[in-house]
């Protein structure tokens, strides 16, 4: 029989146990798919015994970091965070970073999970690459470390032989994409099925739906009217128009706008329309033609030239990869 390929998951006190146990289940049940032991778990954390997670729930640990070694085919880091003020803060334990920094060399592929990230960065293996992490710590991570191309939209992003997930059920998305890489995609989407996902959330899918995406307006009128875009993609969308809706000016409206959610209207309004566009792409066999019009997109070509910029394909090679089987 094949060696079993190993994953070394690093567990430390108030670790997100989701984090730990969602990847641990996905390749659970890929051993059951397969019929053979293709992969081979174990938790390991700086010390023997237990470590009580952040939902109070206790792991055990099957090696201390020093008993690690060499022998890692995948190592995967996922994160902790505190409350602050502000919000959440990831915890950067400087004795899991130095353990992280000596093993990633010797591991065949390094991934890490929601603000494990922070942990990867910390250790110098994010300088270069493009990443994500949590939506929430998204900027954080940018800020403590320049060299690191973040991404805050993704629920995965893969640079070379580094992985990293968004928020915390990504894991799940994450380690089905390792399954996939692994084994292929059929053995990957029969232990989707287990799960009840679907295996089309992949990393260029966005962690959020447009409105979601962005802060809450103070102002009770801007909300309105973003909930009025959402409702009219193939209406008049263009500043004029939503600044006459609000009866201001159209500088005003522009600045008003920008302000309150952070974007300008016309990147927000297009934003949405690919957003409607992706959904019939992912739910429908509706011609693009149809597709640009339902949206708001007018043309194909405007469709293939908004697909470009939002997301760097184009709607045919986006309906290939996302597609929901009827």
């Amino acid at each position: 029989m094949p060696t079993p390929h190993r994953v070394v998951i690093a567990v430390f006190p108030d670790v997100d146990l989701l984090d730990v146990t969602g990847p641990a289940e996905v390749f659970a049940l890929a051993n059951r798919e397969s019929s053979t032991r293709a992969y081979e778990v174990r938790l390991a954390g700086p010390e023997p015994g237990q470590v009580t997670t952040s939902a109070g729930v206790r792991l055990a640990v099957d090696l201390t970091f020093a008993e690690v070694g060499a022998a890692v085919d995948t190592l995967l880091v996922p994160g902790a965070v505190e409350l602050g003020p502000q919000g959440p803060v990831p915890r950067i334990d400087d004795a899991v970073v130095e353990w992280i920094r000596a093993t990633a060399p010797h591991a065949h592929r390094v991934a890490s999970v929601c603000v494990g990230a922070h942990l990867l960065a910390a250790a110098g293996l994010l300088d270069g690459r493009r990443a994500t992490t949590h939506w929430s710590t998204a900027a954080r991570l940018a800020a403590d470390h320049p060299l690191v191309q973040v991404d805050p939209d993704p629920i995965f992003v893969r640079s070379g032989r580094v992985w990293t997930g968004a928020g915390i059920s990504a894991c799940m998305d994450l380690a089905l994409a390792l399954v996939t890489e692994d084994l292929g995609e059929e053995m990957a989407l029969a232990v989707a099925r287990h799960l009840v996902m679907y295996l089309k959330r992949q990393g260029g899918q966005s962690q959020f739906s447009v409105p979601l995406s962005r802060p809450a307006a103070a102002r009770r009128d801007i909300d309105e009217l973003c909930a009025y875009i959402a409702d009219h993609l193939d209406g008049d969308l263009s500043a004029a128009a939503l600044a006459q809706r609000m009866c201001v000016s159209e500088r005003h409206f522009a600045r008003t706008f920008r302000r309150e959610t952070g974007v300008g209207a016309a990147g927000y309004v297009e934003a949405a329309r690919v957003e409607a566009a992706r959904r019939l792409l992912e739910t429908t066999d509706d011609p693009l033609e149809r597709i640009a019009a339902a949206a708001g997109l007018g043309s194909v070509e405007t469709l293939h030239r908004a697909f470009r910029k939002q997301i760097a394909t184009t709607p045919a090679a986006y309906r290939r990869r996302f597609r929901s089987a009827h």
